[in-house]
This record gives C-alpha cells, structure tokens and sequence, in this order.
C-alpha cells in the first residue's frame, strides 16, 4: 500500500525524498538553519523544485553555506557566483546572501545561536497545524509577519513574510504536513 504524502510533493522524486525526509523536521543546528536561509531567499519569486534542482550546486558555489566564509566574499567571489550557471545569478540576491550570513553572525553574537534567536518566537516547540490539504497552508501569517520585520531590522535582505512562512516550514517551526500525510505524526 502507497504511503499517503502531502500533495504538493507528488510526481516528481527529488520532491518526494525531501518531503519524505527534511521537510518540517524541526531543525536545530545554525548551519542548516543558514542553508535553508539561502535557499528560501534565492527562491523568492520561484518555484521551490527549481531551488532544491539547484541544491548541490548552491552547496559548492556558497562554500556549504559556511557563513564565516560567506560573509568575508569579496568582488572576484561574487562575479564568479554572477557567473555560475548552476544557481540562481540574480545579483540582488548573491549581494544579500552576504548581507544575510553577517546579519546571521551578529544574531549568532547576541543570542548565542541563531538557534535560540529563531525558535524563541515558538517557544521552542513546532506549531503543529491540521491540514487536511496542503493548499489550506497559509503563505504568511502574524508570526511570520512578526519574525520578517525583526529580521529585517537586523539587516536581512528577501526575508518577507511568505519567505519566512516557507522557512519555518521547512525547518520544522510549522508542521504543516496534511493530517492523513504519513509524515504529519512523525515530525
């Protein structure tokens, strides 16, 4: 018997491994918490398979989303990132994705760990939702809303509020999963 998924996921297997996988585990260590920053931020405005198509060569070109290193890039490593065919080459965003690694650091400097910063806004526990489709999933909300502006504040660049949505989604602030999705229960 085929396992029940979320809808949104079905009919293309890179979807499937990261529903069935990474999507809405609740992720706790900064650096993937950086990595899945970068990664909503380049997928503003684009479908999410485009991104996770693009995924291994987002992780070669950004160093593996080492933010030490992400934030010291100078203009030779941003040309040849405007240059690499194998990510997104908007220039709005390979200039923010620095912005954002040293925005990352200073929360880091602050809080201890962008850890602590980004799940105080749940208490640290998931918000489980109950969907009973996928397409009943918000693309924002008031929290969301909430976490945008103090992100921006901070000097974060692409970091809307349906950016932010789709981020704690997928590191798992929101459970969003559909009810009857064999996953829901077990993130």
């Amino acid at each position: 018997m085929e396992k029940h998924r979320c809808g949104w996921c079905l009919g293309d297997p890179i979807y499937i491994a990261y529903h069935d996988t990474e999507w809405g585990v609740p992720v706790r260590e900064d650096k993937k918490l950086f990595e899945f920053l970068i990664l909503e931020t380049f997928q503003a405005g684009l479908s999410w398979i485009t991104i996770l198509r693009k995924r291994e060569n987002f992780r070669k070109a950004f160093d593996g989303f080492d933010y030490q290193k992400i934030a010291h890039y100078g203009q030779n490593k941003l040309d040849a990132l405007l240059s690499d065919p194998g990510i997104i080459r908007n220039k709005l965003k390979v200039h923010a994705a620095v912005t954002n690694a040293k925005a990352f650091i200073e929360l880091q400097n602050e809080y201890g760990s962008f850890n602590q910063y980004i799940w105080s806004f749940v208490g640290g526990k998931p918000i489980k939702n109950s969907l009973k489709h996928y397409k009943d999933a918000p693309a924002k909300t008031i929290l969301s809303d909430t976490i945008s502006k103090d992100l921006k504040k901070r000097g974060f660049k692409f970091v809307g509020s349906t950016v932010v949505y789709a981020h704690m989604q997928a590191t798992g602030m929101v459970n969003d999963h559909e009810i009857g999705c064999f996953r829901y229960h077990e993130v």
